[in-house]
């Protein structure tokens, strides 16, 4: 049942993170008690927690991918916001609330669900969604912000004062949360609903994540894989990376769990309602007078240099990745990106990582392209930019039906699903577990499944390097990558390493010595908040 998402137009949400309260607009004059009770008004809460999960993942990515090893501003380092390269980086900079606000409206709003699921006479799989859909809230609330408040109903009056409870608390919530919609929700191929599958992937992804806690429970590493294998279910890679990654073919038999746009459902507002995640990782293509059939994107997060250094020759990935060549007629992108070059000529090319001299000369007698990009000066390292075009652009996420956007409504107009787990991604959380479990043997063959689909050498032996690096490869722009590395305890190492506006641990580290390897609790909550023994954060106090 493609597509089954709606916005609810019964109601709004104001909830900003551990204060507020719910504000209601029923347009239809009818109470909540009378219409949330009937099977079309449950229908359209439960909905309503689906088509929140567009607003965690389909807008700014910066708490996702920001700071990391991967990515970087690209059109000079001026741009580069605090998240980007933790100097200045406070509890009031822009961006660090979007989790945070975001996440507790997706809490109000399961539990909203269940206020009134009894009455309702909700199906299991109803009330397994509102787990589902809690437990994946608070499960990126803590790996975020560490220990949150936890709200187990309804917030229907103006509260005035929240507690902070642990982490520990908070994962406890997620794991029995995810727990109970494993037992209700149903187990059939996926359609967009929550289905057994998914549960499981995020079980192992909870056990996994908690697993590197002081207060892990000593059989996550196990339950994690144990739970990865429940979600693999038996099914071997089969997709090309170009398969999965086609327009049109979102919803493909390796999809595990998507946030679910269509053409319909955004077409009130595109510029409001769509999707993001093409925009951000590639060259401004011009304006829309230039690029008018081509996408917006953004300048916003560029590969750096170590991150496409890390494909080798035959990874289908990189060019299912990376556009290698744009060609004449760049303006009509996707003709020339996806279809028959013809005899067009190449514009701009941009060097793999593997070429030598001689590749080069090689490509330049054959195409002739109006400009080469040595490897090592298309990427974010690069310290000034002038011109479009002159980064490489990320192609995987690209909508032919979302036309250069500019900045209206933040160019949010594809209406491709934001696919939140597949199965290569649960393969590597299986190789991960594994390892942390103590057996290397079994992470080994998980790992090599994926580098086999992939066209590269199985690995002879495995370490978390090894995976976080095979992570990068097959999830780039994914939104994962700062959870991998805070997860992993390798943030301040990698970031350190490899990104180009991060020059040492100090930059990372805050007050008390602390690192920045949560973000801060936002500023405007704690304002609100009138329980003042509300603690920040520690790098931020």
């Amino acid at each position: 049942m493609k597509k089954l998402i709606l916005i609810a137009s019964v109601f709004t949400i104001s909830l900003f993170g551990c204060q507020d309260f719910l504000e209601e607009e029923n347009l239809s004059n009818v109470s909540d008690a009378e219409f949330y009770v009937t099977e079309e008004g449950f229908a359209s809460l439960i909905n309503a927690n689906y088509s929140q999960m567009r607003e965690i993942f389909g807008q700014d990515p910066a708490l996702f991918m920001a700071g990391t090893d991967l990515y970087a501003v690209g059109r000079g380092r001026s741009n580069e916001d605090d998240l980007g390269d933790y100097i200045g980086l406070t509890p009031s900079s822009g961006g660090v609330d979007h989790i945070y606000t975001n996440g507790f409206k997706a809490v109000q709003l399961a539990n909203t669900g269940f206020k009134w699921a009894a009455e309702a006479g909700a199906s299991d799989q109803q009330v397994g969604e509102l787990h589902f859909f809690r437990a994946l809230a608070y499960f990126y609330l803590v790996q975020t912000y560490g220990g949150v408040t936890i709200i187990e109903s309804a917030v229907n009056e103006a509260v005035t004062s929240f507690d902070r409870n642990s982490a520990e608390e908070v994962y406890n919530l997620v794991i029995s949360d995810f727990e109970q919609a494993l037992a209700n929700v149903g187990d059939g191929t996926y359609d967009g609903h929550v289905n057994k599958r998914a549960v499981n992937h995020f079980l192992s992804k909870a056990h996994l994540t908690r697993a590197y806690e002081s207060f892990a429970a000593s059989d996550d590493f196990s339950k994690a894989a144990s739970y990865a294998d429940a979600a693999i279910d038996g099914q071997a890679l089969s997709l090309s990376f170009n398969e999965i990654w086609d327009p049109g073919n979102d919803m493909n038999v390796e999809t595990i769990f998507s946030v679910q746009y269509d053409d319909e459902s955004i077409s009130a507002s595109p510029g409001n309602l769509g999707s993001q995640q093409q925009n951000f990782m590639g060259s401004y293509l011009g304006g829309s007078e230039v690029a008018a059939n081509a996408p917006y994107k953004s300048y916003t997060y560029i590969a750096t240099n170590f991150a496409l250094s890390l494909f080798e020759q035959g990874d289908e990935r990189y060019e299912g990745t990376f556009m290698m060549e744009v060609f004449d007629r760049y303006w009509d992108y996707f003709d020339v990106d996806r279809g028959d070059h013809g005899t067009l000529g190449v514009q701009y090319f941009y060097e793999p990582p593997w070429f030598d001299a001689t590749d080069k000369a090689n490509y330049i007698a054959a195409k002739n392209p109006d400009n080469y990009y040595d490897f090592g000066t298309h990427d974010s390292d690069r310290p000034a930019v002038s011109n479009n075009f002159e980064l490489i652009i990320v192609k995987k996420f690209d909508d032919p039906n979302s036309l250069f956007a500019g900045s209206t409504g933040g160019g949010r107009t594809s209406s491709r699903d934001f696919i939140l787990a597949r199965l290569a991604d649960t393969y590597l959380l299986a190789a991960e577990a594994y390892l942390g479990a103590g057996s290397a043997g079994t992470a080994l063959d998980r790992i090599n499944e994926v580098r086999g689909i992939r066209g590269v050498a199985d690995y002879t032996s495995v370490d978390i390097d090894d995976i976080l690096d095979e992570r990068a490869r097959e999830l780039f722009g994914e939104y994962h990558r700062w959870f991998d590395l805070k997860r992993t305890g390798k943030l301040v190492e990698r970031a350190v390493a490899h990104h180009p506006g991060i020059a040492d641990a100090a930059q990372m580290t805050g007050n008390n010595g602390e690192f920045f390897t949560l973000r801060p609790i936002p500023q405007r909550a704690l304002d609100l908040n009138q329980n003042k023994s509300f603690a920040q954060n520690p790098a931020y106090n």
